[in-house]
């Protein structure tokens, strides 16, 4: 971990100052990545030297390098000319935008083919790109990084399923542990005779010698991989779940056994018609829910998460230096984004300080999204103000922040709607609230509108706004104001500051103290 200054810690605690000017950081500023994979061929463009870096550029072409693999034992001929041709557009994409390289890794397909590397050869001589073939074991351990990007703290197993192979990675305390690579690929179980059930039966002898290697995995279950992301698409679809994000869903094994009754049962077109799932990834749903089912069947893990990050997030995560490893990646994040975006750059900091004591006994897991929200509370200033707060709902609940549930993006947007308009009734995010108990929607409620009370006090980052004090048993809300901050509490400030202390149900008191 950095070494934190003792004057930052009355302000950020464990979350030091921003890191965003540190040289070994900004290296980081934009980097590319190119996987080469079984069934795509994918360039990820990350920008920003946040935590949770942003996807500056993302694109995928389904190759098919593997099919036919396990009969010809060669990269299918048509799937190399596809990549080829993706690779010369993502070289051509990345001398256009000044990046200083691109990171081009192969899996599965590429290291199994007789041809992978008279393939990797082609493209250095044709395109210029260097290929790095990666071993299972390899490919195990960068899947298990990209989800230790997300989630630092993270305890279980990492699944990652490709076109021609499956990796399984145990996690925990921020390091990656015993790593094995398997043939359970969807494109290689397709290629096996006799049907599903000598489908399922390979299926079963090969998760049994993996829980032999592995012994007992009954911590949470991350899935990694484009099957386990069209799975959990038609899980949402079956549930009718309302938030339409794959990073950090959950589900129960319950639950998978359920939507392999509903996919079974279903029109596979109507399904991924529905779902918004490609056709080529629906053809190989059957191979990879027989693998889920077994997976969960032999390691019974306590919970399941799918991760939207793998092997590009994993190559990324290798080059952080460890003390941005160390930072929290929604926090990371917010601050990035209030660097780039927010009117007055900081005054986050002084609003969180501002609105803590209506929250002292707060858990920490509590405590980081009340300092998300205040990072984040005027990022979508530029919105039409009758707008902003829709805007910023959306925002919050579908950007790319790691380290945070479904639930606790609800919380944050929730916070940031009351930042900007007192009720939420009748909007059309309503049907997501469900997903934040009563409880903490009324949480969510208090700190928007302590934070749309505050937003008004302010006249420069570094002023002093005058400080709340909360005495829940006296149901007493107090406000104590500078007397040079006194002009700033007018009418409209007033009627904000008893909005407060209605969702507090609680009376208000002004001191101004020269």
């Amino acid at each position: 971990m950095d070494q934190i200054a003792a004057t930052d810690i009355p302000d950020w605690g464990p979350f030091g100052k921003p890191l965003f000017d540190n040289p070994e950081v900004r290296a980081l500023s934009r980097v590319g990545v190119v996987d080469v994979g079984s069934n795509s061929v994918r360039m990820v463009i990350f920008d920003g030297a946040a935590r949770s870096p942003a996807y500056f550029f993302n694109e995928k072409v389904m190759c098919e390098l593997g099919a036919g693999l396990s009969e010809t034992g060669h990269l299918n001929p048509r799937g190399r000319v596809r990549a080829m041709a993706a690779l010369r557009r993502f070289r051509r994409l990345a001398d256009d935008l000044g990046l200083p390289g691109l990171h081009v890794v192969a899996t599965a397909a590429v290291r199994e083919a007789s041809d992978g590397a008279e393939f990797c050869e082609e493209v250095k001589s044709e395109i210029g790109l260097s290929v790095q073939i990666l071993d299972g074991a390899e490919e195990a351990r960068l899947s298990a990084q990209g989800v230790l990007l997300g989630w630092p703290g993270a305890y279980g197993l990492v699944c990652d399923i490709g076109g021609s192979s499956m990796e399984l990675a145990e996690i925990g305390a921020g390091e990656v542990g015993h790593c094995l690579t398997s043939a359970l690929g969807p494109l290689k179980l397709r290629d096996i005779k006799g049907g599903r059930r000598a489908r399922k039966a390979h299926i079963k002898e090969a998760m049994e010698d993996l829980r032999d290697q592995l012994g007992p995995q009954r911590d949470r279950l991350f899935l990694v991989g484009g099957s386990w992301r069209a799975f959990a698409r038609l899980d949402m679809l079956r549930r009718g779940y309302p938030l339409n994000v794959l990073h950090e869903y959950r589900m129960t094994t319950k639950q998978v056994h359920e939507t392999i009754k509903f996919i079974e049962k279903g029109d596979p077109a109507e399904l991924r018609s529905l779902a918004g799932v490609s056709g080529s990834r629906m053809a190989l749903i059957p191979y990879a829910m027989d693998v889920l089912a077994r997976l969960i069947r032999t390691f019974k893990p306590k919970d399941i998460a799918i991760s939207s990050y793998g092997i590009r997030e994993g190559l990324l995560y290798e080059q952080m230096p460890q003390n941005l490893r160390d930072r929290d990646p929604l926090i990371e994040a917010s601050r990035f984004s209030e660097a780039k975006d927010a009117r007055l750059p900081g005054f986050g900091k002084h609003l969180y300080d501002f609105v803590m004591p209506l929250f002292k006994s707060a858990p920490e897991t509590r405590v980081r999204l009340i300092k998300a929200a205040c990072l984040l509370h005027d990022v979508s200033w530029r919105a039409h103000p009758d707008y902003r707060a829709e805007v910023c709902f959306d925002y919050v609940t579908r950007a790319n922040l790691g380290g945070l549930k479904h639930s606790e993006r609800i919380f944050i947007g929730l916070a940031l709607q009351h930042r900007y308009r007192n009720k939420r009734e009748g909007n059309r995010f309503a049907p997501l609230y469900k997903l934040l108990g009563e409880q903490d929607q009324k949480q969510a409620e208090i700190l928007g509108k302590a934070m749309r009370f505050g937003a008004m006090l302010w006249m420069q980052s570094d002023a002093t706004m005058g400080t709340l004090r909360y005495f829940p048993k006296k149901r007493q809300l107090e406000l104590r104001l500078p007397k040079a901050g006194s002009p700033l509490f007018t009418e409209v400030a007033e009627s904000r500051l008893n909005s407060l202390a209605s969702a507090l149900k609680s009376e208000t008191r002004v001191i101004v103290r020269g």
